[in-house]
């Protein structure tokens, strides 16, 4: 599976966003400077601060970004027509599928977005939020129903979503395979969902 492709447009927004990616995966956030984001953007450094108060802002929204189009590839991987136990295995492998393809970001996101503090928490929150969204939605499909699923809570929809995201954070700190945490993820999500 390949990195997700943000298809940000043409906009000096987007392609300071994209270069800011693409220096990320070179050096990572710490060792990116301003210049390499415009160096990558094809841009200037006064183009950059007329869209950016600074990097932290654009990775901020790069983040945003990445995490919307994550959702999408997600819910687009589960086929609504196969069982409840294969919708499963599909979102799972989906999720820590693009993880995996893109480890650079990962441990942008896992190891220098908390730096952030207040504001890295808030996009951490809505993230989780909108995974367990998906999560409840997802369960609630008339053939997760037909399955003998029952819907899930947001509440449990949030733990199973913050559980997986924190297996992700320690594998990456760890340096281990994200994608080792496919079998875990996928038992306590199929008993989470239990199915009759």
């Amino acid at each position: 599976m390949s990195a997700i492709e943000l298809n940000l447009g043409e906009d000096h927004r987007a392609r300071l966003l994209e270069g800011l990616a693409v220096s990320i995966r070179e050096k990572g956030l710490t060792g990116t400077q301003i210049t390499d984001i415009v160096g990558h953007a094809k841009a200037s450094r006064r183009t950059f601060y007329q869209c950016f108060p600074d990097k932290d802002a654009c990775f901020l929204e790069l983040a945003e970004r990445l995490r919307n189009a994550l959702l999408e590839v997600v819910e687009a991987a589960v086929d609504p027509d196969a069982s409840w136990e294969r919708q499963v295995e599909q979102a799972v492998d989906a999720y820590l599928g693009l993880l995996a393809a893109d480890p650079k970001m990962a441990i942008a996101f896992s190891s220098e977005l908390p730096t952030l503090g207040a504001r890295w928490m808030a996009i951490r929150t809505e993230g989780i939020e909108r995974f367990a969204e998906l999560v409840v939605r997802l369960s609630g499909s008339p053939s997760m129903q037909a399955g003998g699923v029952e819907p899930l809570s947001m509440e449990k929809a949030v733990m199973i979503v913050a559980g997986i995201d924190g297996m992700v954070v320690r594998a990456v700190h760890r340096d281990e395979s994200i994608l080792e945490l496919a079998a875990p993820a996928k038992a306590v999500v199929k008993g989470a969902f239990g199915g009759r």
